[in-house]
C-alpha cells in the first residue's frame, strides 16, 4: 500500500502489525500512482493508495486517484458490515483499537512575500546556531528531523533521506518523541505555508481519542509559536 508523506500514518501502523509493505511517497497523485507502476513492474501487488484530502486508488487498473472505483469498495464494505449489524463508523473504532489512535490536525498560512518564507524556514534550520536543527518545539522533544529541500533525514544511517530532494521547495517533517509526526512545507500553487500533524498512539497504552487530541492540539499550538511565528512573519491565518 502507497501513501505521501503528509497522508496519515494509519497504513504504516496497520503495514507493521499484520506484515504487509508500506511505501511513501512525495506529495501528489502522480508519485504515488508512478510509485505502484514501479512495484507493479516489480511483481508486487498494490491493493491500495490514497492521499490527505485529494482521493483514493483502489487496485491499478486506474494509476490515478478515482472517485468511481472508491465509491464501489466503499459501497461493498458498508454492505459487509451492515449485514454484520456494523456501521463505516463502528469498522473505524475498531481499527483504531487494533493499531492505534490516528488523528490529525491540517491547516495553513497565508503569506506573499517569499522572503518571509524562506527566512522562516532558515530560521528552523538553524535554531541553535548555523546548521542546528531544533531538538524540541516548546515542551515537545524532537526526535527526528526530515528536510527534503536540503538533503537532511537524521533517521537514516547516513542522514540522507529515502525521498527525492528537492531545492525549490520548503518541506521539513518533524517526528516528536510523544508519537506526533508534522509536516511544514511551502504550497506549490499558492501563496501558503501548510502543516500536516498527526498524533500516532500506541494500542497498548489505550489511550482514548479525546486524550490523543488534546495532545495534538498543543503541539500544533506549538508549531505555529515556536515555528510559523504569525505575528512575526505577518502571517494570515486560514478563514473558517
Amino acid at each position: 500500500m502507497v501513501t505521501s508523506t503528509v497522508t496519515s500514518m494509519i497504513l504504516r501502523a496497520i503495514a507493521k502489525k499484520e506484515g504487509f509493505n508500506h511505501v511513501d511517497t512525495l506529495t501528489g497523485f502522480k508519485w504515488m500512482a508512478n510509485k505502484a507502476d514501479d512495484l507493479k513492474k516489480q511483481g508486487k501487488t498494490v491493493l491500495f493508495a490514497f492521499e490527505e484530502a485529494i482521493g483514493f486508488m483502489c487496485g491499478t487498473r486506474v494509476l490515478d486517484k478515482d472517485g468511481i472505483s472508491a465509491a464501489m469498495v466503499m459501497s461493498e464494505m458498508a454492505t459487509q458490515l451492515a449485514l454484520q449489524g456494523l456501521s463505516l463508523s463502528d469498522q473505524l473504532e475498531v481499527i483504531y483499537t487494533m493499531y492505534g489512535q490516528h488523528i490529525t490536525n491540517n491547516s495553513y498560512y497565508i503569506c506573499h512575500d517569499q522572503t518571509i518564507i524562506d527566512n522562516m524556514f532558515e530560521r528552523i534550520r538553524n535554531s541553535r546556531g548555523t546548521g542546528t536543527y531544533p531538538k524540541a518545539c516548546g515542551a515537545y522533544e524532537i526526535k527526528y528531523i526530515r528536510d527534503l529541500t536540503v538533503g537532511y533525514d537524521n533517521s537514516q544511517p547516513d542522514n540522507k533521506p529515502v525521498l527525492p530532494v528537492d531545492s525549490s521547495s520548503h518541506m521539513i517533517t518533524f517526528t516528536f518523541a510523544n508519537g506526533c509526526v508534522a509536516t511544514v512545507r511551502t504550497s506549490g500553487t499558492e501563496p501558503k505555508v501548510k502543516f500536516y500533524a498527526e498524533m500516532c498512539s500506541d494500542p497498548s497504552k489505550g489511550l482514548g481519542k479525546a486524550d490523543v487530541q488534546a495532545e495534538l492540539n498543543d503541539v500544533v499550538d506549538c508549531i505555529v509559536k515556536y515555528f510559523f511565528e504569525p505575528e512575526r512573519n505577518n502571517l494570515v491565518p486560514r478563514s473558517n
